[in-house]
């Protein structure tokens, strides 16, 4: 495998391949002694790792570093992209990212490629044409092995439904997988059944403190946290207010729903362009004008029409003199006169009140004087931005803060005419204007780990209860601050969150060829769902959903009956299924050649369900090695840490 990145996603991406799927990883960057990570990077290239069950990963194996300014031809082939099976591009730079996505498509036509890119319309465009690319260059390549081939991926894009949950509900535990919306929710043991769960994920410790945090890489048999994936016989005997995560499902995904047509835009409202003060003004000098029409009226004898059209005249001063005419109607010209008067400075009003209105509509709307119970989301950057998106999505009040006006998440609350706050958000003010003691949640995502920790400790001291979603890039620092924050604040919520750390099991399961539905994070650790071929898989084909399951490591959820009739309705429990994904699997149900599962497990777990993967698939050119899509199996048909694994 092969990483293009010097960045926190990068650092997780390697350990996760090497230690999880013990992968063969070799580092492109810049500087090892330098730059975000490289020092980071350079600890994983000296220091021995272990493979997914805990042996040493052998010499040949390890991590090792290409340094490079930009990564070019020489570079990549150096680093071994003409024999790799997979290649990860994690810089921010999107046109890098595509510049040597093309560049290593040429130089090896059928690699994998896992590209990392935040314009999601150019990321659609450059898959199809990779993947094109591979079809007219490798014909005897499979619709699965072409479809694999060049996967776009967004860590903003992964990581944002887990941000918006933890601030809107309490819980970043979501994920959808195949037409589902699942929930991994905390609740009670004896509280559980009345949700019907799908399954038990994890068994919560007593005591929560030392719970919480970033995601903990080494998932060592030894650490002190949730028990993941646990048997019946861990759940017996325990107390009923013992917590633990169940997976519920939400609701299927409906059908789209069909598109209106558009209606009319209604008029504006007068209020939203000028002031109070001016209305008045017109309606009182309106009321004028039609006294003096009325009373012109009773004088003249004439027509209502007449009578309305004479006393307009008068009122711009476009009438004859009436010299020769009675007092009264001498009187009454002199007094739409006058109030002709006051037309021009109210019409001049009218113009800069307009004018003004229009100045603000371009501007950011500040919050409303009355608004309360919203989401006060602090950055609107690349993850900002994403996160914004959701929340509108959701239908969700929020208020935005903002430094930088030209920022990327800025058109769109723009546009959407989201409340925003354009200042630093290290002035006290600041939280104020975004009306914090009325909101339900901070979300702080800025770039600036220090800048997150200061806005969330005084939204702390404003409002104790406040829900509070950090965006903190150090493991150890967020461990600390999470700590320090729930024995201050005990009953309120407060979550410390990675965007690289929710985001690098999709890209390491990318890179190794499966479909990762998405990743759940519970404490300190990972579950992720994954979409697995049972075919030719030791510990999965001829066994039952029983038999499948291994505690700690994994659980079949779900059968891809792959647009198949259901097995027969004495095999199902809960009766016949329909096609697509059965989630409501007997436990008896023996897997076969053919089906295709969807299975939660840890990074360890998976990575051993790859292990025990497929028959060996095309030779690695220049090895006695098999590219099992991730795996590497001798030709003997040996795996790495069985006997007869050679040097």
């Amino acid at each position: 495998m092969v990483v293009c990145g010097d960045n926190a996603l990068s650092l997780r991406l390697v350990k996760e391949l090497a230690t999880v799927y013990g992968q063969r990883v070799t580092v492109v960057l810049p500087s090892l002694r330098g730059g975000d990570h490289g020092p980071q990077i350079a600890e994983l290239v000296d220091r021995p790792l272990r493979d997914a069950n805990g042996r040493p990963v052998p010499a040949g194996h390890a991590v090792r570093a290409v340094e490079s300014r930009v990564p070019d031809d020489d570079a990549l082939r150096r680093a071994g992209v003409e024999s790799a099976s997979a290649l990860a591009l994690t810089s921010g730079d999107d046109q890098l990212n595509i510049h040597i996505a093309l560049r290593a498509r040429r130089v090896n036509p059928e690699i994998r490629l896992v590209i990392r890119m935040f314009n999601r319309t150019l990321g659609g465009y450059l898959e199809s044409l990779l993947d094109r690319a591979v079809e007219v260059r490798s014909p005897h390549l499979d619709a699965t092995a072409v479809d694999t081939s060049t996967t776009v991926l967004s860590d903003a894009d992964t990581a944002a439904p887990s941000l918006v949950a933890a601030a809107v509900v309490g819980s970043d535990k979501i994920v959808q997988a195949e037409g589902l919306l699942l929930r991994a929710k905390e609740r009670t043991l004896g509280t559980a059944d009345a949700r019907d769960p799908l399954c038990t994920l994890a068994l919560l410790p007593e005591s929560e403190a030392s719970d919480e945090g970033d995601v903990d890489e080494e998932e060592g048999p030894d650490h002190e946290g949730p028990l993941l994936l646990p048997s019946e016989t861990d759940l017996a005997g325990l107390p009923q207010q013992r917590g633990a995560v169940m997976l519920e499902a939400i609701t299927r995904q409906s059908s789209p729903q069909p598109v209106r047509a558009p209606r009319l835009p209604r008029l504006l409202a007068f209020k939203e362009f000028f002031s109070r003060r001016l209305r008045y003004s017109v309606l009182v000098l309106a009321a004028v004008v039609f006294v003096l029409a009325a009373w012109n009226w009773v004088l003249s004898d004439d027509s209502p029409l007449k009578a309305g059209y004479i006393t307009l005249l008068d009122l711009f001063a476009i009438n004859e003199p009436k010299v020769d005419e009675p007092h009264d109607e001498q009187v009454l010209q002199l007094l739409a006169a006058l109030a002709g008067m006051l037309i021009l400075p109210l019409l001049m009003a009218v113009v800069l009140e307009s004018y003004g209105a229009f100045r603000r509509a371009s501007e950011m709307p500040a919050p409303p004087r009355g608004m309360s119970g919203h989401v006060v989301l602090l950055g609107l950057g690349k993850v900002g931005s994403r996160v914004l998106d959701r929340l509108l999505e959701l239908e969700i009040p929020v208020v935005c803060v903002e430094r930088d006006p030209e920022a990327r998440g800025m058109a769109r609350a723009r546009e959407q005419r989201v409340p925003t706050v354009v200042a630093d958000v290290t002035e006290r003010e600041v939280l104020e204007a975004a009306k914090i003691k009325r909101a339900r949640a901070l979300l702080a995502l800025t770039s600036s780990d220090g800048t997150n920790l200061e806005a969330s400790l005084y939204a702390r001291q404003v409002k104790p209860e406040l829900r509070v979603v950090m965006r903190l890039f150090d493991d150890d620092f967020a461990a600390t601050v999470y700590r320090t924050l729930y024995d201050t604040y005990p009953t309120a919520q407060t979550r410390s969150r990675s965007v690289s750390a929710l985001a690098a099991p999709a890209f390491a399961g990318a890179m190794m060829g499966r479909q990762v539905l998405g990743a759940i994070q519970v404490g300190r650790r990972v579950l992720v769902f994954a979409a697995l071929d049972v075919a030719d898989n030791a510990l999965l084909e001829g066994r039952t959903v029983a038999q499948a399951f291994h505690r700690g490591g994994w659980r079949v959820l779900a059968l891809d009956t792959g647009g198949q009739a259901s097995p027969p309705e004495a095999e199902w429990p809960f009766g016949q299924g329909s096609t697509g994904m059965e989630w409501r699997l007997s436990p008896d149900y023996p897997l076969k050649a053919g089906d295709r599962v969807v299975v939660a497990a840890t990074r360890r777990g998976l990575g051993r369900l790859m292990a025990a993967g497929p028959s060996p698939g095309p030779r690695i050119p220049g090895t006695g090695e098999y590219d099992l899509g991730g795996a590497i199996r001798r030709a003997d048909g040996h795996l790495p840490g069985q006997p007869g694994w050679g040097a």
